[in-house]
């Protein structure tokens, strides 16, 4: 533990907020968590209505490593927590009509899909997954934990070479086509590029990491729903002291001689030592600091490229669905259409690819005996104007492919019906430009060429989340609150 116990608080309980709390309460630090909205988990929360249970955010477990490797830092183990599943299969790809693929949880099994699409693929699968192992090994467990303040921390020979080999000034675009030819296999891999930021032209070849979480490390379930996660943190970070104050927007990070001296909300100010702010960081940067106190500028904020935002639907279907898997991607129209209407010529889509889940094909517990907890993701620009009458026609068009692709009416069977798009992301997380994801992982917003997790001002004041160090995703999240809590101990230990 510390010599001494400083008062700090965290503005946020998303993911990162959550890890960076309990890190630092782990050393005997006073910690509050100040959260704007009714309960813990940021994009992580959940809601419960008519008897069913929707995951507002975050729908796929990936990496279980990082998480086992979260909870084991405090002696803890994930089962403690929650109960794991692994899905299999690992997800659905509907490429059309009758054309339906479910990838297989066993490797030998996703081999010989491999091969029946091209043959000679299974070959270089193996070769493809032994490279994208590689850059997984190194980079998350060794890149991403950086803090990404200087560019000494790179300055190893061996990581050097490291870097060379993990491709990454190299294209995810052409990486790919070393190794594969046949549309759908291209699909298929570079399906997680869609919610990293770019189009695969414009993503690092370093980011093949993600098929070997995809493929590799396989696809889980925490079974209760993602939330379950956020419990289990709140519930260990309590254990270790950590104070959870709910519907306490903070309002403005107060600054005396350069110094942060605590934070003000609604009912009244909160001193502290540090101030870690998990919470949109060009919100707390522009809304909550004088301007004398910010490090970027709003031209510097408006010229970052962004990740996409989200149209979401909660559905709550009166019937058992058929012919849909826990997760389905459709990817029946023209993947490079719509990632351009993403990243090159921001626009609503017009023929969209979309995600669906159905955890209750998994756990039953998310929706009453019978019946179907259906979650829709259309990914879209951000930056989108997002009114009832712009929705409403999203969710047709979408109903319509997803009752003619999996043959049956769904529409007539909603009984709960919610959308979530822009201006939610906005008013309840302060989201810039109504993002969902945060910054782009393109090669100019990668490292210490993000926004630094400290302020350059306030001496005392970091930043964690999706938009600083490593990036957007749950487990980059669980990591940067990590690194930030390593950062914030460092400089107190100098004190």
């Amino acid at each position: 533990m510390s010599q001494v116990a400083h008062p700090i608080i965290v503005i946020g309980a998303g993911f990162a907020g959550l890890a960076a709390a309990t890190t630092l309460a782990q050393q005997g630090h006073h910690v509050t968590v100040l959260e704007k909205n009714e309960g813990p988990g940021g994009r992580a929360r959940l809601f419960r209505a008519e008897g069913f249970t929707f995951d507002m955010g975050p729908s796929w477990y990936w990496m279980p490593d990082v998480f086992e490797r979260y909870f084991a830092r405090f002696g803890r183990k994930v089962a403690d927590y929650y109960e794991l599943v692994r899905l299999d299969p690992s997800y659905q790809v509907m490429f059309g009509e009758h054309d339906a693929v479910n990838i297989p949880a066993k490797m030998e099994e996703l081999r010989q899909l491999f091969e029946h699409y091209e043959p000679g693929s299974a070959a270089r699968l193996d070769e493809f997954l032994k490279q994208a192992a590689y850059k997984y090994e190194v980079g998350i467990n060794r890149l991403v934990y950086a803090p990404s303040r200087s560019v000494m921390e790179f300055a190893d020979l061996k990581l050097l070479l490291d870097m060379v080999r993990m491709d990454v000034l190299q294209s995810m675009h052409k990486h790919v086509r070393r190794f594969f030819t046949h549309p759908k296999l291209l699909q298929l891999i570079e399906f997680p590029i869609l919610f990293l930021g770019a189009t695969p032209q414009n993503t690092p070849a370093l980011y093949s990491l993600m098929n070997y979480a995809d493929l590799s490390l396989g696809t889980w379930y925490p079974m209760g729903g993602m939330h379950q996660i956020v419990a289990g943190m709140v519930k260990l970070a309590e254990e270790l002291g950590v104070q959870f104050l709910y519907n306490q927007e903070v309002k403005q990070v107060r600054v005396e001689n350069g110094r942060a001296t605590g934070v003000q909300t609604a009912t009244g100010f909160h001193p502290a030592d540090v101030v870690v702010a998990g919470a949109d960081y060009h919100h707390v940067e522009q809304h909550l600091l004088r301007p004398e106190h910010r490090t970027y500028s709003e031209a510097y904020w408006d010229s970052r490229t962004m990740a996409p935002s989200s149209l979401l639907f909660y559905l709550g279907i009166n019937k058992r669905l058929t012919n849909l898997r826990h997760h389905n991607l459709f990817f029946d129209e023209d993947f490079g259409v719509h990632a351009q209407e993403i990243y090159e010529a921001p626009q609503w889509p017009s023929k969209p690819l979309f995600y669906a889940s159905v955890p209750s094909q998994t756990d039953p517990g998310v929706a009453p005996a019978g019946m179907e907890n259906l979650f829709l993701l259309v990914p879209v620009a951000p930056s989108l104007d997002d009114p009832e009458e712009v929705r409403e026609r999203y969710y047709h068009l979408i109903m319509d492919r997803l009752e003619r692709l999996t043959g049956q009416s769904i529409r007539d069977a909603v009984v709960f019906k919610r959308s979530y798009a822009h201006r939610d992301f906005v008013a309840d997380y302060h989201s810039y430009k109504g993002n969902a994801y945060g910054l782009a992982n393109t090669l100019r917003q990668t490292a210490i060429l993000k926004p630094t997790l400290k302020s350059k001002k306030v001496s005392n004041l970091y930043f964690t989340g999706q938009l600083t160090v490593p990036g957007p995703g749950v487990p980059p999240s669980l990591i940067s609150g990590q690194v930030v809590a390593g950062e914030v101990m460092r400089e107190l230990k100098k004190q």
